[in-house]
């Protein structure tokens, strides 16, 4: 525990980074159907405002005053071990990456509303079984539902997570994310605004109850629906780990966003 630092201010840092990280891992950890994909370019730095012109922040994190945090590249060693002492060492070391979890944390949260999500900016180690789709060439092949079930540890988590600890522990460690988000090359952005943004994107997934029919036009399966293919890469994800799953995440992050920017759509 850091000096000047209580239980208690170790208890919420922990749950507010496992929520923020493994509720991106939820929706980002194995973003494509069991393959690689081409890595997205890094983008483009924010437009700076005008001289004299300060960014319109729609979402302000009221940040406390309280014990200092550490810088962001000194932040692995404190993320990591509250992180361990919350969920297990043997569940954080199976799970998680170690090293730029804020970071990490960061670039997905800011690459989920786009076409795809950068492997090395997971913040979770990839899913060790594969992707399973029922049918083989020559018929219709549909997402096997037996996939759902791989994601449970990030779902069973995610519920486990009170969302009240977790939006006072985020707002006390904002400045990491923000330094991130502007490492990132948005140093006129606002990182709270692109979460918020990033949230509301993930909620307007649309619910696939029924049977999800795919194709495989090279290696990589995608959705049959062209429509359904176009979705973002933090949506398309919402859609395969299954309507349970998705709503329980969803239920979590309009808890979240409640807390962080007012009510979820």
């Amino acid at each position: 525990m850091r000096p000047g630092t209580t239980a208690s201010d170790t208890a919420l840092g922990s749950r507010a980074v496992a929520l923020l990280v493994v509720a991106a891992a939820a929706v980002g950890a194995y973003f494509w159907f069991g393959h690689r994909v081409a890595e997205p370019p890094t983008p483009e730095p924010a437009i700076s405002a005008p001289a004299g012109i300060k960014p319109v922040i729609e979402h302000p994190v009221e940040v406390p005053s309280v014990v200092p945090l550490p810088a962001l590249d000194e932040s692995d060693p404190t993320v990591s071990s509250e992180l361990a002492e919350l969920v297990g060492a043997e569940r954080f070391a199976s799970l998680f990456s170690t090293d730029g979890i804020v970071q990490r944390f960061v670039a997905t949260v800011d690459n989920l509303p786009r076409a795809k999500v950068a492997a090395r900016h997971r913040p979770v180690k990839p899913l060790s079984d594969g992707f399973l789709a029922d049918g083989t060439d020559g018929e219709i092949i549909t997402l096997s539902v037996s996939n759902y079930a791989r994601y449970a540890p990030y779902v069973q988590l995610i519920d486990s997570l009170d969302p009240d600890r977790v939006a006072a522990a985020y707002a006390r460690l904002y400045p990491l994310f923000q330094k991130a988000y502007e490492d990132l090359g948005y140093p006129g952005g606002y990182f709270n605004d692109r979460l918020v943004e990033a949230i509301d994107n993930l909620l307007a997934a649309p619910d696939l109850p029924g049977p999800v029919e795919l194709v495989r036009p090279n290696v990589v399966y995608e959705f049959a629906d062209p429509l359904l293919e176009a979705r973002s890469a933090g949506q398309k994800l919402m859609m395969r780990i299954g309507p349970q799953n998705a709503a329980r995440v969803k239920a979590q992050l309009r808890e979240l966003r409640r807390r962080i920017a007012g009510q979820a759509p």
